[in-house]
């Protein structure tokens, strides 16, 4: 058996235990994670909680005891090539290629980050469970860039509990379609699953709370470049609160529309996780890492700066 440990953050605040134990993926739904609570593998600081209604407060620690997978349901290694940006002993980051799933779930279970971890026979955290290997946090499939992975349970604790509290800096690039006017903006949205479309989010009253801060770097006239920064990290925030505001991110075949896809000679939607400063979780040292758009984005950009000159 293994152990997940996760710290809800201050926009979790009274979000019911079942929930959001469902929400950090700790469990594959909200009626297992219902289960485990019921069945007494879940602790609550420290105490065994039985009532998956039980309100969330901000800095519980959350534990859940989760049952090892079926040996068919294993992740097995692959020698897949990645692009470390840093490592340690305590961690690596790594350049996330685009196409690439975090960790296996949904019918995938090969050619995952967590595929290629594994291929490389290093240590990694159990905190994440036996699907999700030293995953302190997750990029999209399709969406490129930096990202920190745990190599002990230590270091996947703190970075964790960073995560939270919003102690990590994430800056990402991202390509919107229109022309934003203004030279920054936030918006200030509540996130949850689509009411209709259950693979996707939207923003509806009933959310969590959503807050995403971005600046413009550059205008084309029906482009603009943004740097965001996210102040939460729900699923596909800054795809679903850049469409929210009618300035989609180019490329993006969820919610850029049928236009999307292909625009601009892009592989899939223009949004790089381009930063990351933290503390170390062991030493303290302020650490900051970044990673230059993948080809199509960088191509993306030319195009546009072409066409901008030539009008």
């Amino acid at each position: 058996m293994e152990t997940i440990v996760t710290t809800p953050g201050p926009e979790d605040e009274g979000s019911r235990l079942d929930v959001f134990i469902a929400k950090e993926q700790a469990a594959p739904s909200r009626s297992a994670a219902q289960r485990h609570v019921i069945d007494g593998r879940v602790r609550v600081n420290g105490h065994v909680e039985t009532r998956p209604s039980y309100r969330i407060r901000a800095g519980d620690m959350i534990e859940v005891d989760v049952l090892p997978p079926e040996e068919s349901d294993a992740v097995k290694p692959e020698n897949i090539q990645l692009a470390v940006v840093y490592e340690d002993d305590d961690l690596l980051v790594l350049n996330k290629p685009r196409g690439m799933a975090v960790h296996p779930g949904s019918g995938r279970s090969t050619g995952t980050l967590v595929n290629a971890l594994l291929g490389r026979q290093m240590s990694l955290s159990h905190l994440g469970g036996a699907l999700r290997p030293g995953i302190v946090h997750r990029l999209d499939k399709d969406t490129t860039g930096v990202m920190i992975v745990a190599k002990n349970d230590r270091a996947h604790s703190r970075l964790a509990a960073d995560l939270a509290a919003r102690r990590i800096d994430r800056r990402y690039l991202a390509i919107v379609r229109g022309n934003i006017t203004e030279n920054a903006g936030l918006v200030d949205a509540p996130i949850g699953r689509h009411p209709v479309d259950r693979k996707r989010q939207a923003v509806i009253p009933t959310g969590r709370a959503a807050i995403t801060r971005f600046n413009v770097e550059e205008r084309f006239g029906d482009y603009t470049l943004v740097r965001v920064k996210l102040e939460t990290g729900r699923t596909h925030q800054i795809r679903v609160h850049m469409s929210y505001i009618g300035r989609p991110v180019a490329g993006d075949p969820v919610y850029g529309g049928p236009r999307a896809v292909g625009e601009l000679g892009l592989e899939a939607q223009a949004l790089h996780s381009v930063s990351l400063q933290f503390q170390h979780p062991i030493t303290g040292e302020n650490m900051f890492f970044e990673a230059p758009p993948p080809p199509d984005f960088q191509q993306a950009l030319e195009l546009l700066r072409q066409r901008s000159q030539g009008r």
